[in-house]
């Protein structure tokens, strides 16, 4: 069998799917257990994490300013933290996944979307703004840009929308400028329950570790059946250091942990 090259897969690899309740009745059957294995597909991980947050928006300067502060206040815990210990399982020769650090962060209202942005022009801009400001660090392998939206704002990737079809996702601008795209979680089907916050952690630690361990989408660790370590386990959370955050597939356990 031919393996796909990672411009051959879709965009729904590479994001958070809306919540989809369970039905009652299905919550009485007895679930197959899932057996599978993700295989590393010769592509760039990212072993010591560095996240440089982007808060896009002038919500983000009035009454969204604290949330920013907690969210980087939880990066800077969950980088260090168990949630990244492991990753370690998806090691390669080339590549050992470790703990990371939250480098820096930038509130900007610099040509901020009013109603609606496409991932075409987040990459356009996120490109010109390392190009262009200093403040933005130079891509080095291990860096990941978190860019979040305020309140309002739909953001769009290929056929797809935010509170529509998904609520986050992770991409690559090109083979070293990796960056995730978080919408603030306005409807339901973002939230899955949780308050916006604990949403938003939820959302922001499914795509770190998606991004980690598969940085260019369908290049990592992946499987053609379940897409990437966060998307066989979505909207499945635990407490870690008392943030909420999604469970990832371990190939080891063959379960979401």
């Amino acid at each position: 069998m031919q393996q796909k090259k990672p411009f051959d897969y879709p965009e729904s690899i590479r994001v958070v799917p809306l919540h989809q309740p369970t039905p009652e009745i299905a919550k009485t059957k007895k679930k197959k257990k899932v057996a599978t294995q993700f295989t590393y597909r010769g592509g760039p991980l990212i072993p010591n994490v560095e996240v440089f947050t982007i808060f896009w928006g002038e919500g983000w300067q009035t009454t969204l300013k604290n949330t920013a502060t907690q969210i980087n206040q939880f990066f800077q815990t969950i980088l260090e933290s168990t949630l990244i210990d492991q990753l370690s399982e998806y090691d390669t020769p080339k590549f050992q996944i470790g703990k990371g650090k939250l480098t820096g962060t930038i509130t900007t209202v610099d040509k901020a979307p009013a109603q609606s942005i496409t991932d075409t022009q987040i990459q356009k801009q996120l490109l010109s703004w390392i190009k262009s400001n200093k403040a933005f660090p130079k891509p080095n392998g291990n860096t990941l840009y978190f860019t979040y939206f305020d309140s309002g704002i739909s953001v769009s990737m290929g056929g797809s929308a935010s509170c529509s079809s998904f609520c986050g996702y992770h991409n690559n601008a090109d083979n070293n400028t990796f960056y995730a795209v978080m919408p603030y979680p306005d409807c339901t089907g973002c939230l899955g329950g949780n308050k916006a916050f604990d949403a938003l952690t939820g959302t922001s630690s499914h795509e770190l570790c998606e991004a980690i361990t598969d940085p260019i989408p369908g290049s990592g660790w992946y499987d053609d059946n379940y897409g990437e370590i966060g998307d066989i386990c979505a909207w499945k959370f635990k407490t870690l250091d008392n943030y909420n955050v999604q469970l990832e597939w371990s190939n080891k356990k063959n379960k979401c942990v």
